[in-house]
Parts: C-alpha cells; structure tokens; sequence
C-alpha cells in the first residue's frame, strides 16, 4: 500500500505561483508512475500532468503546458507541481495518484489516490 499526502495548496490571484507537493509514505515510489489531477464539480476529475517511474517522460493537459511543470525525487519519496501564471480555471481540488501502468492520463492507471490539496485562483 502507498498512501499520498499532498500540500502547498491556497488562494492566490491570478497569474500568481503555487508549489504542490505530495509525500508517499508505505512503500517507495520509484516504480511507479506519478500524476497530478484536479477535481472540480462542473469537470470532475481531469488529468493535469503524469512523470514516469524514471522521470524521463512526461505529459500534460494542453491547458497547463508552459506554465505547469511536475518533477520527482525518488530518494525523498515526493512529487511536486510546480504551477506557474495560474488563471481562474485551475482552481480545484488537486491530487495525486501513483500507478505502474503507463505512464497515462486516463484515472484508470492509477491504484493510489491521495485526499488532494484545494488550489483556488481568483481573478
């Protein structure tokens, strides 16, 4: 079992910065792939950015490409996001999911979910 603690969330104007991380605990990380979702309640869970077991591949949803960028360090069993010129529609309820399969976007890769971290841009 791995469980997912994610931080660094808050309310922040828009085009400002915001740093998530998320710490695994139970087992290590590094043969798994990582991502970031975001959870709201008119979109419900969409994909945000994945990095693979290896860091050497990583995706994002068009909307966060240039601005958002996910990184890992195995050694200290954590992921982070680092969010730049964020806009209103990044606001959401982000989290982060571990999976040993892809790396993908789609949630069904995933096996652990943490209880995410509320990100919250106004305009």
């Amino acid at each position: 079992q791995v469980q997912l603690v994610e931080t660094g969330g808050g309310s922040v104007q828009a085009g400002d910065s915001l740093s998530l991380s998320c710490a695994a605990s139970g087992r290590t990380i590094n043969i798994y792939n990582m991502a970031w979702f975001r959870q709201t309640p008119a979109w419900g869970r969409e994909f945000v950015a994945v990095i693979s077991w290896n860091g050497d591949s990583l995706k994002y949803a068009d909307s966060v490409k240039a601005r958002f960028t996910i990184s890992r360090d195995n050694a200290k069993n954590t992921v982070n996001l680092q969010m730049n010129g964020l806009k209103p529609e990044d606001t959401g309820l982000y989290v982060c999911a571990a999976g040993d399969r892809g790396p993908y976007p789609g949630s069904q890769a995933y096996d652990y979910w943490g209880q995410g971290t509320q990100v919250t841009v106004s305009s």
